[in-house]
């Protein structure tokens, strides 16, 4: 074998030493220590509570078993048998997101020059598709019932602000949970979230209504020590749960009819049934455009327009209460 080499021009003794150093390179890098560079890159990109899901479902489900594994040895047999047992129990939206997550590893390893080629990029097409499901959500006609339920229900002042606060300001679970005080600009009577809170990694400006404002008002007596708003009755120091909304919702009888998300879609419907603009709409619920000159756009010239709708939206969710539905053109009376 020296023979050969020497004939080659190549000298042996270095030739073992490379061979020995790139086997030490490749497994050192395993699939674990890949996936850690690849989360720490993308983490800049996406809010806090999506990186915690790729990594609580990465750690669970996939590091344990295939951590330690050179990613070089890492094979489509292999991690198809894997995410097959969460195939077999239905999870098939978990099985879709973690071959979504595995790939984009792959590639960032490809990329990066740690592997030549991606053996996992048809691993996905070994699984059926989840079925697509919109999120529960009530018709603009049954926001008279939410209203009343809410004002009914035996349930603490904080949850029930925190409620009113999201369906109001037209924002995520999450970024309702942890509004900060400091985010907070009374006097131009604005909502600022900051880029790094943001599902898009994008400031947010949300015009407050006066209506948004009394929640805050009422609020000042129980948090205004606190960071947060809406503050965790367990750790003060800690904001609310994104789930403490859908949880007052299933108590408040609404399991499997409405979540908390689908506030959202509530607004959007009926903002858009009275002829409110699309665009207006979209940059109210932070739905980011794929053209970046056009969203930059877009978020400096509807401002002054969401003011209009933002009070509109409150003032109608306030007529719901008293058991009227307020439109553009007309007032509806909603039987009790």
């Amino acid at each position: 074998e020296f023979h050969t080499l020497l004939s080659d021009d190549i000298d042996p003794r270095e030739h073992r030493i490379a061979e020995k150093n790139e086997k030490a390179v490749a497994h050192s890098n395993t699939f674990e220590n890949v996936y850690v560079k690849w989360l720490k890159l993308k983490e800049p990109e996406i809010s806090e509570t999506y990186h915690k899901k790729i990594k609580n479902r990465l750690d669970k489900y996939i590091i344990p078993k295939l951590g330690k594994r050179p990613i070089h040895k890492v094979n489509a047999v292999e991690t198809i048998e894997l995410i097959s047992l969460l195939a077999d129990q239905k999870k098939l939206e978990t099985v879709k997101k973690l071959c979504r997550w595995i790939n984009e590893i792959m590639v960032f390893a490809v990329n990066s020059g740690i592997i030549y080629s991606n053996p996992l990029s048809g691993i996905g097409k070994a699984f059926n598709a989840p079925k697509a499901t919109n999120m529960p959500t009530l018709k603009p006609d049954e926001l008279p019932r939410l209203m009343k339920t809410l004002n009914e229900a035996n349930i603490k002042l904080v949850t029930k602000c925190l409620l009113e606060w999201q369906l109001h300001t037209m924002v995520r679970p999450g970024e309702a949970a942890s509004t900060k005080w400091d985010e907070i600009d009374l006097p131009n009577k604005r909502w600022e979230i900051p880029a790094e809170r943001m599902k898009k990694k994008r400031p947010h400006i949300i015009p407050l209504s006066h209506q948004a404002i009394e929640i805050l008002e009422t609020l000042k007596p129980i948090s205004a020590h606190s960071e947060y708003v809406f503050s965790s009755d367990i750790s003060p120091r800690k904001p609310a749960s994104s789930q403490t909304a859908n949880m007052a919702l299933k108590r408040m009888g609404f399991k499997g009819i409405l979540v908390s998300h689908g506030l959202r879609a509530l607004a959007s419907t009926t903002l858009n049934e009275q002829g409110f603009a699309p665009d207006v709409i979209e940059a109210a619920l932070a739905h980011v455009d794929s053209n970046d000159i056009r969203a930059a756009y877009n978020r400096a010239e509807y401002i002054e327009q969401r003011k209009v709708m933002m009070q509109w939206w409150s003032d109608h969710i306030e007529s719901a209460a008293k058991g009227k539905l307020k439109s553009g053109k007309k007032h509806l009376r909603v039987a009790s």
